[in-house]
């Protein structure tokens, strides 16, 4: 498998060689290789705090469902239920603050992660053909998304697509897992015996929201992209399958909507984790669900359409008639 992964890398047209490398990137990932990328890394640009600056997490304390006492019950939480696995439940205001969190399901090693300024939350399989990858924050932007790090090799991973675009592992793609937002009501009565990750012990001021009124801007945060088209606004929350985005809006107002073997279904009693200072105040976004046409679930995140439209631009609008 190595063997084969080692040959498939060495495929992937790299364009680095003659970029211009900031010294405090080669500072701060001694053994990262930045003559190896597949984007043009002038895109890429400071978030403000240094690598790790934002503390990602390792192995959290998981503890049953009844046991949590202090979420709100429209605050949102991502879960994950592998088959064969107790379900879990990751709060937002845990994940606002961390943006990565390193867990093992069953002996799968997963990151579940969240990019607050692209509202990307994905969960990601950890391995990568016969190596697990351990990841942290770059606290470096593209696209003003999140671009993390694997400690094994430095290489740089592109969030919004579980893709490594800079260092050893350049081209290299991790797996999307299965994982959907609810709000914690929804998932204490979904999922009775499901776990739920506790409380980081770390100075945080968890379930407040550091992005007050990020979500209703005019313009994204460190972003200087073009617009979506069809006057979509740019934080407007987007549910993308594959290289598709169907507008929350639209979502909403139909309930239910069946397009090219997707079902969308809306119901509401989520709030948004980047509207108010306390979370669980947040404006009403509801809660999608996504299902193929034997209502089996599909894989899928909500991003801001902003980044659908940069990071998938060629991908498909439905916007209906």
């Amino acid at each position: 498998m190595r063997i084969l992964m080692t040959f498939l890398l060495a495929l992937v047209p790299l364009v680095a060689a003659a970029q211009t490398v900031p010294r405090d990137w080669q500072r701060e990932f001694p053994i990262g290789d930045f003559s190896r990328a597949i984007i043009d890394i002038s895109e890429i640009r400071s978030g403000g705090p240094p690598r790790d600056g934002i503390p990602a997490l390792s192995d959290p304390e998981m503890m049953p469902q009844d046991r949590e006492e202090t979420l709100d019950a429209r605050e949102p939480v991502l879960v994950l239920a592998l088959p064969g696995q107790v379900a879990r439940a990751y709060p937002f205001r845990y994940l606002t603050w961390h943006e990565i969190v390193n867990d093992r399901v069953g002996g799968v090693p997963v990151a579940v992660t969240f990019c607050p300024l692209c509202n990307a939350a994905m969960v990601f399989d950890r391995r990568l053909g016969d190596r697990e990858l351990t990841f942290g924050v770059t606290g470096r932007l593209r696209f003003s998304d999140m671009i993390m790090y694997d400690s094994q090799t430095e290489s740089w991973w592109q969030q919004a697509l579980g893709q490594a675009v800079v260092g050893t592992l350049a081209g290299a793609q991790l797996e999307q897992m299965m994982s959907w937002t609810l709000s914690w009501a929804e998932f204490r009565a979904e999922y009775p015996q499901g776990l739920v990750m506790a409380e980081p012990a770390a100075a945080r001021s968890y379930g407040s929201n550091p992005y007050v009124g990020y979500d209703t801007m005019n313009r994204p945060f460190l972003y200087n992209g073009e617009d979506p088209p069809f006057g979509i606004h740019p934080l407007e929350r987007v549910v993308r399958v594959g290289n598709r985005a169907w507008p929350l809006e639209r979502v909403r107002a139909a309930g239910r909507l069946v397009e090219e073997g997707v079902t969308l279904t809306w119901v509401e009693g989520q709030a948004s984790a980047l509207d108010t200072r306390r979370i669980g105040d947040g404006r009403e976004v509801g809660t999608v669900r996504v299902t193929d046409e034997t209502g089996a679930p599909l894989v899928h995140d909500m991003p801001f359409a902003f980044a659908f439209d940069a990071f998938y631009p060629d991908g498909d609008w439905m916007i209906g008639d």
